[in-house]
């Protein structure tokens, strides 16, 4: 039987302690099952060169404070070093820890990318972010945000009444339990030989090093 071999280091900020592991898939279960397409399957758009040889892969809730942190700093650097140079490429996947609100941010998110505007969604919502289970998600806060971004809102609203990405949203997110995802934000950031994982907001200086890993 072959070996999977990693190492972690645990790292504390705070009250948030996060863990910076790295992982080789060395069995044929986990080569299947960890594979480039494989992991960012159903995920969004990618932001980047699709063929750069970094992918970033965040799970994230809309509500969650972390998350909201992560996306209005320490993303902008990854962005403008690394995303914009196309050494590296990101995905992001829904990972609803917070409730049906969650749930229903997320759909509105793939609801969003039937008109191309995914992205531009996503940063509104996070753009807007209102705290966790405040109620800050509603159908007439979705609508103004879609409004925001120019979204045709009799498109988008018959796609949301009908939950058209409802198991999309469900799936991604069983399929990050099935891969250990536990928490928001979590990372995986991998090349062809070697995953990278990081649980929770980490300092940027964790994320450098994670990508001068690979």
């Amino acid at each position: 039987m072959k070996k999977i071999y990693w190492f972690a280091i645990p790292i504390c900020i705070g009250m948030l302690a996060g863990v910076f592991l790295i992982f080789y898939p060395q069995s044929e279960s986990d080569s299947k099952l960890f594979t480039q397409s494989k992991l960012i399957q159903n995920g969004s758009p990618i932001i980047g060169d699709p063929s750069a040889q970094i992918t970033i892969l965040e799970w994230g809730d809309y509500q969650c404070t972390f998350c909201h942190n992560f996306h209005q700093s320490t993303l902008n650097t990854i962005k403008n070093q690394f995303i914009e140079t196309g050494k590296v490429k990101l995905v992001f996947k829904d990972f609803p820890l917070n409730g049906p609100d969650s749930v229903l941010a997320a759909e509105a998110t793939h609801c969003a990318q039937d008109q191309e505007k995914y992205w531009q969604y996503h940063d509104e919502l996070y753009k807007n972010w209102g705290g966790e289970n405040t109620g800050w998600i509603t159908m007439d806060s979705l609508d103004t945000f879609a409004k925001t971004v120019g979204i045709d809102l009799v498109q988008f609203n018959a796609c949301l009444d009908v939950h058209k990405y409802k198991e999309r949203v469900n799936q991604m997110h069983n399929s990050g339990i099935v891969l250990g995802i536990d928490a928001t934000p979590y990372f995986l950031i991998f090349n062809n030989e070697k995953i990278i994982k990081i649980r929770g907001n980490q300092p940027l200086e964790v994320f450098l090093k994670s990508i001068d890993e690979l």
